[in-house]
Parts: structure tokens; sequence; C-alpha cells
């Protein structure tokens, strides 16, 4: 259900890190060696890379197969990074298509993506109200869309981003419902990711780190995250620990700001203009 891949390091073309490697996220669209579930990512496909100076990260989206689209080549071939996620889509049942729907997810400095799946899409997403409200105002009808605009809303209330990651999860557990949540997140600076339900490995050498659903070549260095574990990474350092570890504390702090948000959003809904239509 999607492939995907972060890197941090020096700079690096685009190319380098998803095309040229022999097993790269360029190939696993349609020749993925570790994928549990779907065996063709070619429903589209993103990358998101960050600029010298500027942290708010660019994107290049395509609702294409990536080998159907004649630009990435060169467009990869010129562009270089320091950070860069980028995913391939194998779309679930009953969500939408296009470019749209394609990770990255993007918000403010941080970039997301999203392997896996919300079982029950998208009548489950009722139980997470109010967090169902947002349903209105997704980038795409898609699962993906949804989990990230749960995520961004602990990482805008200022928690980490292993923490918001585990928050999620942990409330859609609690909330009756399941699925296969493997996250990528990184605000150009560091990683986080989490291991639910489909592979994740990285590998950290030559003063980079490359976070994937699966290693791109044959060569030495990569480790498999176990399930159900979470990884925070930097060039300099990869900490692996149970999930179970990053579960937050919901602080009246966390409350308080969930509460202010739902009014807020209430206050919202209520503000229609004479033709029906809610103003935002």
């Amino acid at each position: 259900m999607c492939r995907h891949l972060a890197y941090l390091g020096p700079p690096a073309t685009l190319r380098s890190v998803l095309i040229d490697p022999p097993h790269g996220l360029y190939r696993q669209a349609w020749a993925p060696r570790r994928q549990r579930h779907g065996t063709v990512n070619a429903d589209g496909f993103g990358i998101g890379w960050y600029a010298d100076g500027d942290p708010v990260p660019a994107r290049y989206r395509r609702g294409v197969p990536i080998w159907g689209d004649p630009s990435l080549p060169d467009l990869a071939r010129v562009t270089r990074s320091t950070a860069m996620l980028a995913a391939g889509r194998d779309a679930s049942p009953r969500t939408a298509g296009g470019e749209q729907a394609a990770a990255p997810f993007a918000a403010d400095q941080w970039l997301f993506s999203h392997n896996g799946r919300l079982e029950g899409w998208p009548d489950s997403a009722a139980a997470h109200a109010p967090a169902a409200r947002t349903l209105l105002s997704l980038e795409a009808m898609v699962d993906s869309a949804f989990l990230w605009q749960l995520v961004l809303e602990w990482l805008q209330a200022g928690a980490t981003m292993d923490t918001a990651l585990a928050a999620v999860i942990t409330a859609i557990e609690a909330g009756g419902g399941s699925g296969r949540f493997n996250f990528l997140v990184t605000d150009g600076t560091s990683i986080a990711a989490t291991a639910w339900g489909d592979t994740l490995w990285y590998r950290r050498s030559a003063g980079a780190v490359v976070v994937a659903s699966e290693p791109g070549d044959d060569q030495p260095g990569w480790t498999e995250v176990p399930d159900r574990h979470s990884l925070t990474a930097t060039p300099s350092q990869v900490s692996v620990r149970p999930l179970a570890a990053e579960i937050p504390v919901f602080t009246a702090a966390n409350r308080a700001h969930r509460a202010r948000r739902a009014q807020h959003i209430d206050r919202t809904d209520d503000d229609v203009s004479n033709e029906g239509i809610v103003t935002r």
C-alpha cells in the first residue's frame, strides 16, 4: 500500500536518492521486493524537498505512475537538497485519485507520508469526532490526508514529531479503529517514522540517513525497524524504540488546546453566508 522514503544529509540530487539506486523508490513503483500489501504502486507519486534558506518545502506531485512522467528524470537530475521525502502510491479502495491524493502532504515546515490504510474508510473517520469535521477541508478524500490532519493538529500544538505520530495511532486504536500506520514525517532537519503493519528500514552512512519502506540496494548497513516501533533520525543519530513508549500524556494543556480548536470549528461551521455556504 505505497512505498516511501526520507533522506537527510549532504546535498544530493533527487535522482541519486530516488532513481539511481538499483532497487530505489523509482523501481519500487513497479517491482517492490518487500511490500506486504499490494504489488504495484502506480496510482501517483510525489516528492518534497527543501531549498537552502527556505524552511518551507517544495513539492512535485503527479497522479500518474512515477515511470510515466517524462519530465521527472531531468527535474531530478538538476535538483539538489539536503532533505527530501518521496512516495509512490498504491491507492486504497474508496479513496480519491489524482495528484492531490499523492503524498507527501505538507503544512508549514513539515512533509508527511502514510504507507498503509485506515480500515473502514471513510465511515470509520466518524468515530474520531471532532476530528471528523476535518473531512470537509481535506486536500483529497483519502485516509492518508485525514490521518495527516490529525498528526498536524498535534504538531501545531507543539508536540514533537514522534509524539504526534504516536498520539494519532493511540487515538485511532482507543476509538476502536484499526489499520496499518507506517507514518513518515520530516521538518527538514530530522525524521520521525513508525512501523505499524508494513516494512520500514534505515541506513546511516557518510553523514547521511535514509529511512525507507525497503532498502534501495543490497549494500550493507540497512537495518529493519521492528513492527510497532517508532524511529527518530538525524544524519548523526538514529533511535528506535517500542511505540508503546511514545504514547503521549494527555495533559491539561493538550486537552485545553483540543477543546479550543473544537470550539473554533463549531463557530466556523455556524458562520454561514446568505447562500448557505460556510465561510472560512
